[in-house]
């Protein structure tokens, strides 16, 4: 007997499409509910789709991590976000412009293999194997974030209505795209920015198709869920980069529609009701995503308690709540005869210090430099210009004040500072300084003896900075901590002076010291940390940084890493410009070895066919806004509708995520494309499925056959590109003649002769060591026997070199010039510009060897580091010039620890560099 069905359900089967999605009612809606929306719970898939789903992403966990173990060295931007794994797990400060969710998440995985710290990541091609560094488990984390980006686009485009076949196309795209596997591949953020932008996307179009189903809907569990998931989407996301501000724009204009068409339906939504809708958001939307961003910067300060080579970029009382960077309270007021030490407040590049050795240059006295660490040649007696009266006359001698009552310093008090370690006084006169050899600029020495009286040059006037000083007290008299000042130079007018620039090995890469007539305010200011005087008793008032607190720590924060992020603005060796992006017109070289390269470039079919997407939708959206205004009803037509809106949701995902990088000014990169790309696939599959699946109009709806067969076809070619530029992607073997067929572009910039001319030539000697046996790159055949053959290095840092070879003809050297978008210039371009324009070296240069035939012969471990220079947004080295304005140059730390100048303080007698260069050379913080 066959079992009987109610009414009700068979209803309910009727109404759903063959992919389990609600057929659109046909009504037009009464009230706020969108006409022609179906109910597209992603939670109500059918079995099928979700078994497509898990093959989909078997094939994503196949591609992303085959051979994941190579390269076995250090890859591009490894070199930092590796590095800021070690320093998390050593708890050293580091000051970086990105948030620090996806660190943090690198940082736990590397942990959990056992990764301890010690491992540095300093240089490009650093070898991971020998040290033990777990680092296939933190390549892992982006990469299986790269995996689950296969399965949130499916679900993504289900929950927008989209047909079966149609999301699994999207996620085909997402597998075989080939900058975003490049990019899932290595210890690097835009996997994990990608993924939760993704994710971002999935619950907000949930929650969409939520809302748009009506007031049946509104404040239900589900609907609930998705708003809170959206919250937390936006929350990890900007937590990754300040990129997901974007996403946040995104779904904030998206909500305002939504608010705004609420506020119009005056039948069912009532005022009270309408402000339910309206708060519900602002604590998703807005309170659960920054309490999210506010919990990670928690999470970061617990990590990083210990001083660091960042410390360097924060106000002095964020260091003090550092690991042994707190100081006990001091006495509050500044007397003749107190022992203090000055810091500078404007670029945290540390104390007014001196040591027993003189210039190499000018007047060869004793160096003044500003050293960033508590030591005792940081410490100077406070002189009157005159010597204290006693019974005899006057007291002689600089402790003259320690037997009398203390008199305070006041403002305009005129004041000899005196070394006590090496008994000479702060001295300045008109000679240049050592590095700035400006007009402006006056060098800074100690001059004197023990018994000198020292004369006129060594006189300084206190000016205290009223503005900037704390209180009442604090701006009248000199005060610890609580007065800021200038020292004036009493003979010339200048004032004491620095600014991120550090001496040579001569004076151990301290911060340069000046006296500057014309110096920026912020640059010539100063303030006492450390203060004692005899005659001040346990009793007297003390004082001490404040506790900036969490919230101070954070906001800080904040402030140093948009600033330092604005400052990125110099050029770089592999940086694009935004109109190159959506064509794909560069890439960026992330690795060469042994004649094998990584270089980041986009899946031509994919990235070129997203970019028709977004221009047919601009198109179609132009078109309907003239006949609209012409009067045409197009509106009318709940699919034109439907279309206009669903793909519009997506096409302005894409803007967002790429137009704002045009008011920019900083280094930008093809990467930084990747999620406006995502929002660019998900628009091509959607104006796909309507064209086959949804419009009548083309006639393919009724042949579902064809857009099935257009699916395949459109794989096919995506996973045949993607076939050919996967050497690319994974660090492969491949030949010259295959590299050169496929590069489409004269813009793309990799260099094919890097390869062998025969995959023959990839045959891998037998492993000399246990770490050439994992390396899955090609040893190093053995040469110790062979005549003239070099003995191998002991020294892990050497490259290796290939034997002489007497076929090897010569050495050629080539120029190569590029205009601003780094595109070649050839010679009758170059002939042209002539006299017209400058030309500044701005790129590597790479040294080629070939032999009689014209092949390349590889040299060791050969673009290793040329191939990829240092990553703007981690890695900065100012200059400041002698006709550069000054900034208040805070972001720039002048070194790194006292070990390392304690190191170059025994080193210096044996240099032999005694060039003067510019700072900061620290390479930590600036993405």
């Amino acid at each position: 007997m066959a079992p009987k069905i109610s009414k009700g359900r068979l209803s309910e089967k009727n109404n759903r499409t063959p992919d389990g999605a609600r057929k659109p009612s046909l009504e037009t809606p009464t009230d706020y509910t969108s006409h022609g929306v179906t109910d597209n719970d992603i939670f109500l898939l059918p079995g099928s789709d979700l078994q497509l789903l898990g093959v989909l992403t078997i094939v994503a966990a196949v591609v992303r991590l085959f051979r994941i173990y190579q390269p076995s060295s250090v890859v591009f931007d490894e070199v930092h976000f590796g590095g800021f794994a070690s320093k998390y797990i050593k708890g050293k400060f580091f000051m970086d412009v990105h948030p620090p969710l996806a660190k943090l998440l690198i940082t736990l995985a590397g942990w959990l293999a056992g990764f301890n710290g010690d491992f540095d990541f300093k240089d490009i091609g650093k070898d991971y194997v020998e040290p033990g560094v777990p680092y296939v488990a933190m390549r892992l984390l982006p990469a299986l974030m790269g995996v689950m980006t296969v399965p949130t686009i499916f679900l993504t485009l289900k929950a927008a209505g989209c047909r079966t076949m149609t999301a699994a196309m999207g996620a085909g795209l997402i597998i075989f795209e080939n900058g975003l596997l490049t990019q899932s591949r290595l210890i690097l953020l835009d996997s994990p920015l990608v993924i939760f932008t993704a994710f971002t996307a999935l619950a907000w179009t949930c929650f969409t198709n939520q809302h748009e189903q009506g007031p049946s809907k509104a404040f239900d569990p589900s609907w609930w869920f998705w708003l809170v998931a959206t919250g937390l989407g936006l929350g990890a996301t900007v937590s990754v980069k300040w990129v997901g501000l974007f996403t946040i724009a995104w779904v904030g204009s998206l909500t305002i529609l939504q608010l705004w068409v609420l506020l119009g339906d005056a039948k069912t939504v009532t005022p009270r009701l309408w402000f339910k809708h309206f708060f519900a958001r602002v604590f998703c939307l807005i309170i659960v995503p920054l309490t999210f961003y506010m919990a990670l910067f928690a999470i970061h300060f617990v990590c990083l308690v210990n001083p660091g080579d960042g410390d360097g970029f924060m106000s002095s009382e964020f260091q003090a709540t550092l690991n042994s960077k707190g100081m006990q309270d001091v006495p509050v007021d500044v007397a003749l005869g107190s022992r203090v030490s000055i810091r500078h407040h404007a670029t945290q590049g540390g104390y007014v210090h001196s040591h027993n050795h003189m210039y190499p240059t000018g007047s060869k006295q004793q160096q003044i430099t500003l050293y960033p660490h508590k030591d005792e040649n940081n410490v100077w007696l406070l002189e009157n210009q005159t010597q204290p009266e006693g019974l005899d006359g006057p007291i002689a001698g600089p402790k003259a004040w320690d037997a009398i009552d203390p008199v305070l310093i006041q403002d305009g008090t005129v004041l000899r500072l005196y070394h006590l370690t090496t008994d000479r006084r702060l001295h300045s006169h008109d000679v240049r300084p050592p590095v700035t050899e400006a007009d402006w600029q006056n060098e800074v020495s100690a001059y004197g003896y023990e018994g000198f009286e020292g004369d006129a040059n060594d006189l300084f006037r206190v000016e205290i900075v009223k503005s900037m000083s704390d209180g009442a007290e604090a701006q009248t008299r000199l005060r610890t901590i609580q007065t800021k000042f200038r020292l004036v130079h009493i003979m010339t007018g200048c004032a004491l002076f620095s600014h991120k620039v550090k001496l040579p090995d001569w004076a151990y890469e301290q911060q340069e010291v000046t006296c500057a007539k014309q110096g920026t305010l912020p640059n010539s200011i100063w303030y006492i940390e450390q203060n004692e005087h005899p005659m001040l008793g346990a009793d007297a008032e003390k004082v001490n940084y404040r506790n900036p607190g969490f919230l101070g720590k954070f906001w800080e924060l904040q402030k140093v890493m948009w600033k330092t992020n604005a400052g990125l603005v110099e050029s770089h060796a592999w940086d694009s410009r935004p109109p190159s992006w959506p064509v794909l017109l560069r890439g960026i070289n992330f690795w060469g070895k042994d004649h094998r390269q990584i270089y980041l470039i986009g899946n031509p079919v994919i990235w070129w066919s997203s970019t028709a997407a977004i221009a047919i939708y601009i198109v179609f959206k132009g078109l309907s806004v003239l006949r609209w205004q012409r009067g045409y009803k197009d509106y009318d037509n709940v699919d034109f509708k439907r279309f206009d809106y669903e793909v519009g949701t997506s096409v302005l995902g894409w803007a967002f995520h790429y137009f704002p990088f045009y008011l920019m000014q900083r280094q930008l990169f093809l990467h930084h494309y990747f999620p406006a790309l995502y929002f660019a696939i998900m628009t091509l599959c959607q104006i796909y499925d309507f064209g086959t699946n949804r419009m009548t109009a083309l006639g393919l709806r009724e042949r579902p056959a064809v857009g099935r067969a257009g699916i395949a076809a459109f794989l096919a070619m995506s996973i045949v590109a993607f076939t050919m530029y996967a050497p690319l992607s994974y660090g492969n073997p491949w030949t010259q003649d295959a590299c050169n067929k496929v590069k489409l572009l004269d813009t793309w910039d990799w260099d094919c002769n890097t390869f062998h001319t025969d995959l023959g030539q990839y045959v891998v000697s037998p492993p000399s060591s246990a770490a050439a046996q994992n390396t899955g790159e090609p040893a190093v055949p053995p040469v110790a026997n062979q005549p003239g053959a070099q003995k191998p290095s002991s020294d892990p840092s050497v490259t290796p070199q290939p034997p002489p070879d007497d076929s090897i003809l010569n050495r050629e050297e080539r120029v190569e010039y590029r205009d601003q978008d780094g595109n070649l210039i050839n010679e009758e371009q170059l002939k042209s510009l002539e006299g017209k324009v400058s030309f500044s070296t701005r790129y590597e240069t790479r040294t080629r060897v070939v032999d009689a035939e014209g092949h390349e012969i590889g040299e060791g471990s050969a673009g290793a580091e040329g191939f990829a220079p240092p990553h703007p947004d981690v890695d900065r080295e100012p200059e400041t010039a002698a006709d550069a304005p000054e900034d208040d140059g805070r972001e720039y730390p002048a070194t790194a620890s006292p070990n390392d100048d304690l190191n170059k303080e025994k080193s210096v007698e044996k240099a032999k560099d005694k060039k003067p260069r510019p700072a900061s050379e620290g390479r930590e913080a600036t993405k």
